[in-house]
């Protein structure tokens, strides 16, 4: 049985139910997006395209500071991209969207900073829900001279409108609970003593609906509100492109030397300080 061989190492997989699964990302110091991470991601995907009983999984984080911090700029890019891919796409793309697909509806439950494609991981979510407190989003991927890679281009515009899709992505800064919540980048803010009480009770309730009452609503909602998944590695190519240009490089180099991806000022302050960096 699947829950009893799966046995990943960068998050943690529970059944609180049949049919509701809870995933906890679990990668110090700072949650980023790695190779292992990646392949574990792809293969409880593979398990859930599948699977017919569950109904909703939430996708939480085991730190409460960082729920995604961004994608490892110190990964072995080839490694991650010989991955197997069901889509075809790049390793990041064929993760989005292949979530994006899923029967089971999927609740992104934001605790810490989510940002670049950990902003954009949420956005492949059905549902997000944000602490008041801890949960900041942003797509900081201007400063490094690129555009997001992993979709946000083609999410974000459906659900803040065209004009804070550009607000957000030439920004490049953090957008806490609150105002996420007003834009529509997350469906709401929840007082974080009451959060997880929320998340919970939400998808308890909604992992017991009819499998397929759920399977049809989401079929219906996704024909009238996604982009053809053509048009994702689209971004993926652009990021990749741009990650070969010597600002890329210069701008990784910079904010590696200031502590990126270790657990300290700059990452908590990542969305406000990568606008003081110059290639």
């Amino acid at each position: 049985m699947f829950l009893d061989t799966f046995k990943p190492q960068h998050f943690k997989l529970t059944a609180v139910t049949p049919q509701y699964w809870k995933v906890a990302f679990d990668n110090p110091p700072v949650n980023v997006i790695g190779t292992q991470m990646i392949k574990e991601l792809k293969e409880l995907l593979t398990e859930l395209e599948s699977n017919k009983t569950v109904n909703v999984v939430v996708f939480e984080s085991a730190d409460p500071d960082f729920y995604l911090a961004h994608y490892d700029l110190a990964a072995n890019h080839a490694a991650t991209e010989a991955l197997p891919s069901k889509t075809g796409f790049a390793a990041w793309v064929d993760v989005t969207v292949r979530l994006s697909h899923l029967h089971a509806v999927t609740v992104a439950a934001i605790r810490g900073i989510a940002r670049g494609a950990g902003s954009e991981f949420a956005l492949a979510a059905d549902i997000r829900f944000g602490s008041r407190e801890k949960a900041i989003l942003g797509q900081m991927e201007v400063g490094f001279t690129a555009v997001a890679g992993g979709g946000a281009p083609g999410r974000l515009p459906g659900l803040v409108g065209r004009a804070r899709a550009f607000e957000i992505l030439l920004s490049g800064e953090d957008y806490p609970a609150e105002l996420a919540e007003k834009y529509g980048y997350i469906n709401r803010a929840i007082d974080d003593d009451k959060f997880e009480a929320f998340v919970d009770a939400w998808a308890l309730r909604v992992s017991k609906w009819d499998f397929r009452v759920i399977t049809e609503l989401k079929d219906y909602i996704n024909k009238y509100t996604r982009l053809p998944d053509s048009e994702f590695p689209l971004h993926s190519d652009a990021f990749w492109g741009a990650a070969k240009l010597p600002q890329f490089g210069s701008v990784t180099r910079q904010l590696m030397e200031k502590g990126l991806q270790t657990r300290g000022e700059l990452e908590y302050n990542l969305g406000r300080d990568i606008g003081d960096i110059v290639p």
